[in-house]
Protein backbone atom coordinates (compact mmCIF):
# COMPACT_ATOMS: atom_id res chain seq x y z
CA UNK A 1 0.00 0.00 0.00
CA UNK A 2 1.45 3.40 -0.99
CA UNK A 3 2.16 6.13 1.59
CA UNK A 4 -0.32 8.43 -0.21
CA UNK A 5 -3.08 5.81 0.03
CA UNK A 6 -2.30 5.17 3.70
CA UNK A 7 -2.41 8.90 4.52
CA UNK A 8 -5.72 9.27 2.64
CA UNK A 9 -7.22 6.49 4.77
CA UNK A 10 -5.94 8.11 7.97
CA UNK A 11 -7.95 11.26 7.20
CA UNK A 12 -11.04 9.21 8.15
CA UNK A 13 -11.66 7.74 11.60
CA UNK A 14 -9.04 5.02 11.96
CA UNK A 15 -9.34 2.29 14.56
CA UNK A 16 -6.03 0.47 14.07
CA UNK A 17 -3.07 2.14 12.39
CA UNK A 18 -0.06 -0.04 11.53
CA UNK A 19 2.94 2.11 10.61
CA UNK A 20 6.15 0.70 9.15
CA UNK A 21 5.98 -2.51 11.19
CA UNK A 22 8.74 -5.08 10.82
CA UNK A 23 8.87 -8.28 12.87
CA UNK A 24 11.98 -10.45 12.87
CA UNK A 25 12.25 -13.73 14.76
CA UNK A 26 15.68 -15.06 15.76
CA UNK A 27 19.05 -13.46 15.05
CA UNK A 28 22.01 -13.78 12.74
CA UNK A 29 21.87 -16.54 10.15
CA UNK A 30 18.70 -17.92 11.77
CA UNK A 31 16.79 -14.63 11.55
CA UNK A 32 13.41 -14.76 9.83
CA UNK A 33 11.42 -11.66 8.86
CA UNK A 34 7.72 -12.41 9.28
CA UNK A 35 6.59 -8.82 8.59
CA UNK A 36 8.51 -6.48 6.33
CA UNK A 37 7.73 -2.75 6.66
CA UNK A 38 3.94 -3.18 6.81
CA UNK A 39 1.72 -0.09 6.86
CA UNK A 40 -2.08 -0.30 6.81
CA UNK A 41 -4.87 1.81 8.31
CA UNK A 42 -8.04 -0.04 9.39
CA UNK A 43 -11.15 2.11 9.73
CA UNK A 44 -13.62 2.28 12.57
CA UNK A 45 -16.69 0.01 12.18
CA UNK A 46 -15.08 -1.90 9.33
CA UNK A 47 -14.96 -5.60 8.53
CA UNK A 48 -11.34 -5.81 7.46
CA UNK A 49 -9.73 -9.05 6.28
CA UNK A 50 -6.07 -10.06 6.17
CA UNK A 51 -5.88 -12.59 3.33
CA UNK A 52 -2.95 -14.67 2.14
CA UNK A 53 -1.32 -18.10 2.03
CA UNK A 54 0.06 -19.88 5.07
CA UNK A 55 3.23 -18.21 6.35
CA UNK A 56 2.52 -14.83 4.74
CA UNK A 57 2.53 -12.97 8.09
CA UNK A 58 -1.20 -12.33 8.57
CA UNK A 59 -1.47 -14.11 11.95
CA UNK A 60 1.72 -12.45 13.16
CA UNK A 61 0.18 -9.07 12.33
CA UNK A 62 -3.03 -10.00 14.16
CA UNK A 63 -1.04 -11.13 17.23
CA UNK A 64 0.82 -7.82 17.16
CA UNK A 65 -2.46 -5.91 17.32
CA UNK A 66 -3.54 -8.15 20.22
CA UNK A 67 -0.25 -7.59 22.05
CA UNK A 68 0.97 -11.21 21.92
CA UNK A 69 3.89 -10.13 19.70
CA UNK A 70 5.87 -6.89 19.64
CA UNK A 71 7.33 -5.14 16.61
CA UNK A 72 11.04 -5.16 15.91
CA UNK A 73 10.48 -1.78 14.27
CA UNK A 74 7.43 0.39 13.70
CA UNK A 75 4.34 1.31 15.71
CA UNK A 76 0.79 0.08 16.32
CA UNK A 77 -1.78 2.75 17.14
CA UNK A 78 -5.33 2.28 18.44
CA UNK A 79 -7.49 5.35 17.85
CA UNK A 80 -4.32 7.43 17.70
CA UNK A 81 -2.70 6.05 20.88
CA UNK A 82 0.55 4.13 20.55
CA UNK A 83 -0.10 0.69 22.06
CA UNK A 84 3.06 -0.96 20.71
CA UNK A 85 4.41 -1.75 24.18
CA UNK A 86 1.13 -2.30 26.03
CA UNK A 87 0.47 -5.81 27.36
CA UNK A 88 -2.60 -7.62 25.96
CA UNK A 89 -4.74 -7.17 29.09
CA UNK A 90 -4.46 -3.37 28.85
CA UNK A 91 -5.71 -3.23 25.26
CA UNK A 92 -9.45 -2.81 24.52
CA UNK A 93 -9.11 -5.68 22.03
CA UNK A 94 -10.41 -9.26 22.14
CA UNK A 95 -9.43 -12.29 20.07
CA UNK A 96 -11.36 -15.31 18.80
CA UNK A 97 -8.91 -18.12 18.04
CA UNK A 98 -9.16 -21.18 15.78
CA UNK A 99 -9.61 -23.32 18.90
CA UNK A 100 -12.44 -21.81 20.87
CA UNK A 101 -10.81 -22.55 24.28
CA UNK A 102 -14.14 -22.89 26.10
CA UNK A 103 -14.46 -24.43 29.56
CA UNK A 104 -16.32 -27.75 29.03
CA UNK A 105 -17.47 -28.00 32.65
CA UNK A 106 -19.16 -24.57 32.56
CA UNK A 107 -22.46 -23.66 30.96
CA UNK A 108 -22.76 -21.42 27.93
CA UNK A 109 -23.73 -18.45 30.12
CA UNK A 110 -20.91 -19.13 32.58
CA UNK A 111 -18.35 -19.25 29.76
CA UNK A 112 -19.53 -15.89 28.47
CA UNK A 113 -19.55 -14.38 31.97
CA UNK A 114 -16.07 -15.65 32.86
CA UNK A 115 -14.12 -12.84 31.17
CA UNK A 116 -16.36 -10.17 32.64
CA UNK A 117 -15.90 -11.60 36.12
CA UNK A 118 -12.11 -11.55 35.66
CA UNK A 119 -12.43 -7.86 34.76
CA UNK A 120 -14.25 -7.24 38.07
CA UNK A 121 -17.61 -6.29 36.55
CA UNK A 122 -20.62 -6.11 38.85
CA UNK A 123 -23.00 -9.09 38.84
CA UNK A 124 -25.92 -7.09 37.46
CA UNK A 125 -23.76 -5.62 34.69
CA UNK A 126 -22.37 -9.07 33.89
CA UNK A 127 -25.84 -10.61 33.65
CA UNK A 128 -27.07 -7.82 31.41
CA UNK A 129 -24.04 -8.19 29.10
CA UNK A 130 -24.39 -11.99 28.95
CA UNK A 131 -28.10 -11.73 28.12
CA UNK A 132 -27.36 -9.19 25.40
CA UNK A 133 -24.60 -11.10 23.59
CA UNK A 134 -26.38 -14.47 23.84
CA UNK A 135 -29.32 -12.83 22.09
CA UNK A 136 -26.96 -11.38 19.48
CA UNK A 137 -25.50 -14.80 18.66
CA UNK A 138 -28.90 -16.51 18.98
CA UNK A 139 -27.89 -18.81 21.83
CA UNK A 140 -30.38 -17.75 24.56
CA UNK A 141 -32.08 -21.15 24.56
CA UNK A 142 -28.72 -22.90 25.14
CA UNK A 143 -27.54 -20.71 28.03
CA UNK A 144 -27.74 -23.47 30.68
CA UNK A 145 -26.10 -26.22 28.64
CA UNK A 146 -22.46 -27.14 29.17
CA UNK A 147 -20.33 -26.37 26.13
CA UNK A 148 -19.37 -30.03 25.78
CA UNK A 149 -23.05 -30.72 25.07
CA UNK A 150 -23.39 -28.40 22.07
CA UNK A 151 -22.24 -28.58 18.43
CA UNK A 152 -19.11 -27.07 16.92
CA UNK A 153 -21.06 -24.28 15.30
CA UNK A 154 -22.76 -23.47 18.59
CA UNK A 155 -19.40 -23.49 20.37
CA UNK A 156 -18.15 -20.99 17.83
CA UNK A 157 -21.08 -18.71 18.66
CA UNK A 158 -20.29 -18.98 22.37
CA UNK A 159 -16.65 -18.04 21.70
CA UNK A 160 -17.89 -15.00 19.75
CA UNK A 161 -20.30 -14.05 22.54
CA UNK A 162 -17.53 -14.29 25.14
CA UNK A 163 -15.26 -12.04 23.04
CA UNK A 164 -18.03 -9.51 22.40
CA UNK A 165 -19.30 -9.31 26.00
CA UNK A 166 -16.73 -6.75 27.28
CA UNK A 167 -17.52 -4.49 24.26
CA UNK A 168 -13.99 -4.33 22.87
CA UNK A 169 -13.14 -1.54 20.46
CA UNK A 170 -11.65 -4.10 18.07
CA UNK A 171 -12.39 -7.81 17.65
CA UNK A 172 -9.65 -9.99 16.15
CA UNK A 173 -10.65 -13.27 14.50
CA UNK A 174 -7.92 -15.78 13.66
CA UNK A 175 -9.48 -18.20 11.12
CA UNK A 176 -12.40 -18.95 13.49
CA UNK A 177 -14.40 -20.84 10.83
CA UNK A 178 -11.66 -23.28 9.78
CA UNK A 179 -12.93 -26.14 12.00
CA UNK A 180 -16.49 -26.01 10.65
CA UNK A 181 -17.89 -28.05 7.77
CA UNK A 182 -18.60 -26.28 4.48
CA UNK A 183 -22.34 -25.70 4.95
CA UNK A 184 -21.96 -24.40 8.51
CA UNK A 185 -18.99 -22.27 7.50
CA UNK A 186 -21.09 -20.52 4.86
CA UNK A 187 -23.89 -19.92 7.39
CA UNK A 188 -21.44 -18.45 9.89
CA UNK A 189 -19.98 -16.10 7.28
CA UNK A 190 -23.34 -14.35 7.14
CA UNK A 191 -23.66 -14.46 10.93
CA UNK A 192 -20.26 -12.79 11.43
CA UNK A 193 -21.11 -10.01 9.00
CA UNK A 194 -24.46 -9.50 10.74
CA UNK A 195 -22.77 -9.32 14.15
CA UNK A 196 -20.24 -6.79 12.93
CA UNK A 197 -23.00 -4.62 11.48
CA UNK A 198 -25.19 -4.83 14.61
CA UNK A 199 -22.41 -4.20 17.13
CA UNK A 200 -20.51 -1.53 15.18
CA UNK A 201 -17.24 -3.04 16.41
CA UNK A 202 -14.25 -3.09 14.08
CA UNK A 203 -13.62 -6.70 13.03
CA UNK A 204 -10.17 -7.77 11.80
CA UNK A 205 -10.44 -11.22 10.26
CA UNK A 206 -7.60 -13.54 9.22
CA UNK A 207 -8.15 -16.18 6.56
CA UNK A 208 -6.49 -17.95 3.64
CA UNK A 209 -9.93 -18.58 2.09
CA UNK A 210 -10.55 -16.09 -0.72
CA UNK A 211 -14.32 -16.76 -0.77
CA UNK A 212 -14.60 -15.81 2.92
CA UNK A 213 -12.66 -12.62 2.23
CA UNK A 214 -14.74 -11.61 -0.79
CA UNK A 215 -18.17 -12.34 0.74
CA UNK A 216 -17.67 -10.87 4.21
CA UNK A 217 -15.27 -7.94 3.98
CA UNK A 218 -15.61 -4.20 3.53
CA UNK A 219 -11.93 -4.16 2.56
CA UNK A 220 -9.24 -6.79 2.09
CA UNK A 221 -5.46 -6.67 2.50
CA UNK A 222 -3.73 -9.32 0.39
CA UNK A 223 -0.44 -10.41 1.96
CA UNK A 224 2.50 -12.49 0.82
CA UNK A 225 6.00 -13.03 2.24
CA UNK A 226 5.48 -10.53 5.05
CA UNK A 227 4.22 -7.68 2.87
CA UNK A 228 0.85 -6.12 2.13
CA UNK A 229 0.57 -6.22 -1.66
CA UNK A 230 -2.83 -4.56 -2.13
CA UNK A 231 -5.63 -3.11 -0.01
CA UNK A 232 -9.08 -2.50 -1.44
CA UNK A 233 -12.71 -3.49 -1.58
CA UNK A 234 -13.47 -7.08 -2.63
CA UNK A 235 -14.46 -5.79 -6.07
CA UNK A 236 -11.24 -3.77 -6.41
CA UNK A 237 -9.14 -6.77 -5.42
CA UNK A 238 -10.99 -9.09 -7.81
CA UNK A 239 -11.44 -6.85 -10.84
CA UNK A 240 -8.33 -4.68 -10.57
CA UNK A 241 -5.47 -6.68 -9.02
CA UNK A 242 -2.28 -4.63 -8.95
CA UNK A 243 0.18 -7.45 -9.59
CA UNK A 244 0.37 -11.04 -10.71
CA UNK A 245 0.35 -12.56 -7.21
CA UNK A 246 -2.92 -10.85 -6.26
CA UNK A 247 -4.43 -11.74 -9.64
CA UNK A 248 -3.53 -15.41 -9.28
CA UNK A 249 -4.42 -15.75 -5.58
CA UNK A 250 -7.93 -14.28 -5.91
CA UNK A 251 -10.22 -16.39 -8.09
CA UNK A 252 -9.21 -17.83 -11.45
CA UNK A 253 -7.25 -15.85 -14.02
CA UNK A 254 -5.91 -16.33 -17.53
CA UNK A 255 -2.39 -15.02 -18.06
CA UNK A 256 -1.37 -14.47 -21.68
CA UNK A 257 2.04 -13.37 -22.91
CA UNK A 258 1.56 -10.63 -25.52
CA UNK A 259 3.51 -7.92 -27.31
CA UNK A 260 2.39 -4.36 -26.71
CA UNK A 261 1.58 -2.68 -30.03
CA UNK A 262 0.20 0.73 -29.08
CA UNK A 263 -2.02 2.71 -26.73
CA UNK A 264 -5.27 3.78 -28.38
CA UNK A 265 -7.95 5.80 -26.56
CA UNK A 266 -6.75 4.71 -23.09
CA UNK A 267 -6.63 1.09 -24.23
CA UNK A 268 -3.57 -1.06 -24.84
CA UNK A 269 -3.51 -2.83 -28.19
CA UNK A 270 -1.62 -6.14 -27.95
CA UNK A 271 -0.48 -8.75 -30.47
CA UNK A 272 -0.34 -12.53 -30.12
CA UNK A 273 2.23 -14.82 -31.73
CA UNK A 274 0.01 -15.58 -34.72
CA UNK A 275 -0.59 -11.89 -35.46
CA UNK A 276 -4.07 -11.73 -33.86
CA UNK A 277 -4.78 -8.59 -31.84
CA UNK A 278 -6.85 -7.68 -28.80
CA UNK A 279 -7.28 -4.83 -26.34
CA UNK A 280 -6.86 -4.40 -22.59
CA UNK A 281 -7.33 -1.65 -20.03
CA UNK A 282 -4.43 0.78 -19.90
CA UNK A 283 -2.66 0.94 -16.51
CA UNK A 284 -1.73 4.32 -15.06
CA UNK A 285 1.62 5.70 -16.22
CA UNK A 286 1.97 2.85 -18.73
CA UNK A 287 4.99 2.80 -21.02
CA UNK A 288 4.19 0.73 -24.15
CA UNK A 289 7.19 -1.45 -24.88
CA UNK A 290 8.03 -5.12 -25.51
CA UNK A 291 6.37 -8.13 -23.96
CA UNK A 292 3.71 -7.92 -21.28
CA UNK A 293 1.25 -10.12 -19.39
CA UNK A 294 -2.43 -9.72 -20.21
CA UNK A 295 -4.81 -10.95 -17.51
CA UNK A 296 -8.50 -11.75 -18.06
CA UNK A 297 -10.97 -13.68 -15.88
CA UNK A 298 -12.57 -16.79 -17.45
CA UNK A 299 -16.10 -15.41 -16.93
CA UNK A 300 -15.24 -12.35 -19.03
CA UNK A 301 -14.18 -14.44 -22.05
CA UNK A 302 -17.05 -14.83 -24.54
CA UNK A 303 -17.22 -17.71 -27.00
CA UNK A 304 -18.60 -16.80 -30.42
CA UNK A 305 -18.68 -18.12 -33.96
CA UNK A 306 -15.26 -18.36 -35.64
CA UNK A 307 -14.37 -15.75 -38.22
CA UNK A 308 -16.51 -12.96 -36.75
CA UNK A 309 -14.88 -9.51 -36.81
CA UNK A 310 -12.63 -8.88 -33.80
CA UNK A 311 -12.58 -12.43 -32.41
CA UNK A 312 -9.48 -14.53 -31.74
CA UNK A 313 -9.48 -17.98 -33.38
CA UNK A 314 -9.42 -20.84 -30.86
CA UNK A 315 -10.01 -24.58 -30.54
CA UNK A 316 -11.85 -26.30 -27.68
CA UNK A 317 -9.42 -28.78 -26.05
CA UNK A 318 -11.41 -29.73 -22.94
CA UNK A 319 -14.84 -29.13 -21.45
CA UNK A 320 -15.47 -29.41 -17.68
CA UNK A 321 -19.03 -29.35 -16.29
CA UNK A 322 -19.50 -27.70 -12.87
CA UNK A 323 -23.29 -27.70 -12.60
CA UNK A 324 -23.93 -23.95 -12.60
CA UNK A 325 -21.42 -23.38 -15.39
CA UNK A 326 -19.03 -25.10 -17.79
CA UNK A 327 -15.33 -24.34 -18.17
CA UNK A 328 -14.01 -24.48 -21.74
CA UNK A 329 -10.27 -25.00 -22.11
CA UNK A 330 -9.16 -23.42 -25.35
CA UNK A 331 -6.02 -23.17 -27.46
CA UNK A 332 -5.46 -19.89 -29.28
CA UNK A 333 -3.89 -19.61 -32.70
CA UNK A 334 -0.39 -19.11 -31.25
CA UNK A 335 -0.73 -22.08 -28.89
CA UNK A 336 -1.60 -20.05 -25.78
CA UNK A 337 -3.98 -21.71 -23.32
CA UNK A 338 -7.16 -19.89 -22.31
CA UNK A 339 -10.14 -20.83 -20.11
CA UNK A 340 -13.64 -19.46 -20.71
CA UNK A 341 -16.46 -19.95 -18.22
CA UNK A 342 -20.01 -20.05 -19.53
CA UNK A 343 -23.14 -20.24 -17.39
CA UNK A 344 -25.22 -23.31 -18.12
CA UNK A 345 -28.79 -23.14 -19.44
CA UNK A 346 -31.33 -25.64 -20.71
CA UNK A 347 -30.80 -26.49 -24.35
CA UNK A 348 -27.11 -25.62 -24.40
CA UNK A 349 -25.78 -28.94 -23.07
CA UNK A 350 -23.94 -29.80 -26.31
CA UNK A 351 -22.54 -26.35 -27.06
CA UNK A 352 -18.89 -26.28 -28.13
CA UNK A 353 -17.76 -29.92 -28.04
CA UNK A 354 -14.05 -30.80 -27.79
CA UNK A 355 -12.35 -30.09 -31.13
CA UNK A 356 -14.81 -27.33 -32.05
CA UNK A 357 -13.33 -24.29 -33.78
CA UNK A 358 -14.62 -21.12 -32.16
CA UNK A 359 -13.89 -17.46 -31.78
CA UNK A 360 -13.25 -15.71 -28.44
CA UNK A 361 -13.31 -12.10 -27.36
CA UNK A 362 -13.42 -9.92 -24.25
CA UNK A 363 -14.02 -6.23 -23.66
CA UNK A 364 -10.98 -4.03 -23.12
CA UNK A 365 -12.39 -3.01 -19.71
CA UNK A 366 -12.40 -6.63 -18.47
CA UNK A 367 -8.73 -7.32 -19.30
CA UNK A 368 -5.62 -5.62 -18.00
CA UNK A 369 -1.89 -5.45 -18.43
CA UNK A 370 -0.17 -6.56 -15.22
CA UNK A 371 3.01 -5.40 -13.59
CA UNK A 372 4.69 -8.54 -12.26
Amino acid sequence: MSEAAAESTRERTVAVDIRGVTKTFGAGADAFTALDDVSVAIRENEFFTLLGPSGCGKTTLLRMIAGFEHATRGTVLLYGDDISDQPPYQRPVNTVFQSYALFPHLTVAENVAFGLEMLGREKAETKQAVDHVLKLVRMEAMRNRRTEQISGGQQQRVALARALAPRPKVLLLDEPLSALDLKLRKEMQGELKRLQHETGITFIFVTHDQEEALTMSDRVAVMNEGRVLQVGSPRDIYDRPENRFVASFIGEMNFLVVKVDAVEDDRVKVCFGDGATAFADCPAEFEPAGEATLAVRPEYVRIEAPGAPGVLPATVTERVYFGTDTHYHLELGDGSALVARQQNARGREDAHPVGDRVGVRWSAESAQILRD
